[in-house]
């Protein structure tokens, strides 16, 4: 049954009405087309499919869901911007996060004019329940931002404590679940239907290798992924990217290998370093990378540089912690190696 998310859309939302493309008008392959002002010369002189059907038709056959439950953005942080764009007034409304997390929540929300609640995870990366439940109460709190597994404490939510979330929560919950191909754990995506004000964002830039394409998706009811199309740019994801994503997902068996091969070596990693005198601690992770505390993060992170090892100094966020994506055998067997010849003061 549809759900009405008025009393949740921004009042200018409502009654928006959207621009229409000429490749929406009119979808036909063949003619001459002379609608939309384009060269008629040249391999990519047409706009591209404003809809990504293809591409939608494919996710839904690999996630199980319908093609009207799919947006394709530019990356998950056109996603997270349109979400804002459509719950939060500026100046009125808030959105809500829990820390450290991904860092464009912050930064839409104040590009947008909306207030963000950083909530502090607690010593275990968990969310404190008791702390948050006062929040969900608020009736200018519209969006909850919350990452599974979380970038970049590696680590998954609790279920439990994202139900109780979904349950008593009254405004959209967004759960963005960028690296759930290294986790153990599964997808809200088989729980998206009981719960019609539940976003989940996911992408194909960690396990499915495609970074450069820009391309993140959210997964919602079909009533908000309608409200998603009438926002968007319209032609926000090109026909090179459209078509080279459709080339890649059909590459199921090499990218399970890659993905068995990230995680066998995230484990090789963390054996090696686990030991080292520099390494105080080695965080569990649900991702394709390491988060680790060291005795001194900038020493040893401008001496990683001096060897060409570029990783994420993290300190800023979590006291004297380095965030260590996971690379091929090669590039961790060098990594296992700087380590090794590192000054430890």
């Amino acid at each position: 049954m549809p759900t009405n998310y008025s009393y949740l859309l921004r009042d200018n939302i409502q009654n928006l009405v959207p621009y229409t493309s000429a490749r929406e008008t009119y979808t036909a392959k063949e003619g001459i087309f002379l609608d939309a002002n384009e060269s008629p010369y040249g391999p990519y002189n047409r706009y591209p499919d404003p809809m990504q059907f293809a591409l939608k038709k494919r996710l839904a056959e690999l996630k199980k869901c319908g093609v009207d439950q799919i947006f394709i953005g530019n990356g998950s942080d056109e996603v997270i911007d349109t979400v804002i764009r459509l719950f939060c007034e500026p100046n009125r409304d808030k959105a809500l996060t829990f820390t450290p997390t991904y860092g464009m929540y912050k930064v839409s929300t104040q590009i947008n004019g909306v207030e963000l609640i950083e909530q502090p995870l607690n010593p275990q990366f968990q969310i404190d329940v008791k702390n948050l439940l006062p929040y969900l109460d608020d009736a200018d709190l519209k969006l909850i931002f919350l990452c599974s597994p979380n970038n970049p404490t590696a680590n998954t939510i609790d279920k439990k404590t994202i139900e109780i979330i979904l349950n008593r929560f009254q405004g959209i919950v967004l759960i963005d679940e960028a690296y759930i191909d290294f986790s153990d754990k599964a997808s809200w995506l088989t729980l998206l239907n009981q719960y019609p004000r539940l976003i989940i964002s996911q992408t194909l830039s960690k396990a499915w290798a495609m970074a450069g394409l820009r391309l993140g998706i959210a997964y919602a009811s079909p009533e908000l992924i309608g409200y998603f199309n009438l926002i968007k740019s319209p032609y926000n994801v090109s026909s090179v990217n459209q078509q080279k994503a459709l080339e890649q997902l059909t590459k199921i068996d090499r990218i399970d290998r890659q993905v068995a091969e990230l995680i066998a070596e995230r484990k090789r990693v963390e054996i090696a370093l686990r030991n080292l005198p520099s390494i105080l601690k080695i965080y569990p992770s649900e991702t394709n990378f390491l988060l680790i505390e060291v005795s001194d993060a900038f020493s040893i992170y401008h001496q990683l540089i001096d060897r060409n090892i570029i990783v994420r100094n993290r300190t800023n966020e979590i006291t004297n912690c380095l965030r260590i994506s996971i690379g091929t055998p090669q590039e961790n067997t060098q990594l296992i190696n700087a380590f090794n010849t590192l000054d430890y003061v």
